[in-house]
């Protein structure tokens, strides 16, 4: 596929994130499902990219800000801004966390994700925090390269469970100005 050269951040509309969950699935697939049983795998995301699953219910929720990248009008990845909810140690009494931030394989080294990162900092400064969280699977050379050029740093550990497999992942965070 031909990468379009436009592509837009957008605050989704229902029926925008409605077209997006197929596409988070896709993603998280092609990215996670060698590491874990087909099974447990499957369930797991039939459990957060349903329509009724964990993902669809987060979208309403008032805390919870989310940013679709848009190409032609199809959503190709996305960002979830949330409160902290990673078990940081000592963390400042206004933090928040980008607790989801995934583009389709063929939008990877396009500045795409460096504008979410942006509208991710830019809206927790906003919102009067001084820390951004997020949390990266331990063996993620790729993404851990990226947090570091965006200013964030390893500052702990937690556990991510699919199916019997538990994983080691780490903490990140940014201060904020």
């Amino acid at each position: 596929m031909t990468v379009s050269p436009t592509w837009h951040l957008v605050t989704p509309d229902a029926a925008l994130f409605e077209r997006l969950l197929p596409v988070a699935r896709r993603i998280f697939t092609e990215t996670f499902s060698s590491l874990y049983d087909e099974t447990a795998f499957e369930t797991f995301c039939d459990d957060v990219y349903s329509n009724g699953g964990s993902m669809a219910r987060e979208f309403g929720a008032p805390d919870v800000r989310w940013k679709i990248v848009t190409a032609d009008g199809a959503p190709v990845g996305y960002a979830k801004l949330t409160p902290l909810r990673a078990p940081a140690i000592d963390p400042a009494p206004v933090s928040f966390e980008l607790q989801q931030i995934y583009l389709l394989s063929e939008w990877h080294g396009t500045g795409v994700a460096d504008a979410l990162v942006e509208w991710a900092v830019d809206t927790a400064n906003a919102l009067g925090a001084t820390e951004l969280y997020l949390t990266v699977f331990e063996h993620n050379e790729r993404a851990k390269r990226f947090y570091t050029r965006h200013g964030f740093e390893d500052v702990g550990q937690c556990k991510f469970q699919l199916g019997d497999r538990i994983d080691d992942d780490r903490i990140w965070r940014r201060r904020l100005t």
